[in-house]
C-alpha cells in the first residue's frame, strides 16, 4: 500500500501545526518543511530569524528549483515507518509534485483570519514569528510569492479555523484525513 501523504497548507499561523502534532497521537508520523529549512540554516551556521529563514527558502529555491524544500524531506518520507505522514507547511504545486513521486498526496488547506493568525504568531514564541505588523504582512507576502496561494486553492479540502477550538480543529482534520485512508 503506497504511503498517504498529507499535505498541511495554509498561511503561517492559520493552524497546521496544531493539527500535525496532535495527529501524532493517532500514530502518523509528522515532517514539518519549516523545520527542514531551520535545519539547513544550522548546518550552514546562519541564525534562525525569520529574515533568515525567508531569504534561505527563495535560495533554496532558486538554486534547486521550486520543489527544493520538499527534496530536503524526501529521507525522511521514504524512511518513514507509519502508512500516512502529515507534511507540515506544503508551500507550493511544485513541493506537492515532489511528494507525489514518493506516495499517493492529498492536500488539506487550513485557513485563519489575519488577526487570528497574527494574534497567534505573536504569542507562539518562534524564532522566525513577526514582532510586528508590518513583520506579519512581509512574511504573508514571501510566502504568496512562492506560490503558498496555488495549494490553498486546489486543496482537496479546506477548514476554516476562524471559529472552532483546538480540539474541533483536530477532530475535522482526523475525520477528512481518515476518509482519505483506503
Amino acid at each position: 500500500m503506497p504511503k498517504l501523504i498529507v499535505c498541511l497548507t495554509g498561511m503561517p499561523g492559520a493552524g497546521k501545526t496544531t493539527i500535525a502534532e496532535a495527529l501524532k497521537s493517532k500514530g502518523f508520523d509528522k515532517i514539518t518543511m519549516g523545520d527542514a529549512v531551520r535545519a539547513e540554516a544550522k548546518r550552514r551556521k546562519i541564525d534562525p530569524n525569520g529574515a533568515n529563514l525567508g531569504k534561505l527558502m527563495l535560495e533554496l529555491r532558486e538554486k534547486n528549483g521550486p520543489g527544493a524544500v520538499a527534496e530536503l524531506i524526501r529521507d525522511q518520507i521514504i524512511n518513514s515507518k507509519s502508512n500516512v505522514i502529515i507534511v507540515d507547511g506544503v508551500r507550493s504545486l511544485a513541493e506537492v509534485s515532489v511528494l507525489k513521486d514518493m506516495g499517493t498526496v492529498k492536500v488539506l488547506a487550513i485557513h485563519a483570519s489575519g488577526d487570528k493568525r497574527f494574534n497567534f504568531l505573536t504569542g507562539r514564541g518562534r524564532s522566525d514569528d513577526p514582532s510586528d505588523r508590518v513583520d506579519f504582512a512581509k512574511r504573508d507576502s514571501r510566502e504568496i510569492g512562492v506560490g503558498m496561494s496555488e495549494p490553498i486553492a486546489l486543496a482537496d479540502e479546506t477548514i476554516s479555523n476562524n471559529n472552532m477550538t483546538i480540539e474541533q480543529l483536530v477532530d475535522t482534520a482526523y475525520d477528512i484525513i481518515k476518509g482519505w485512508i483506503k
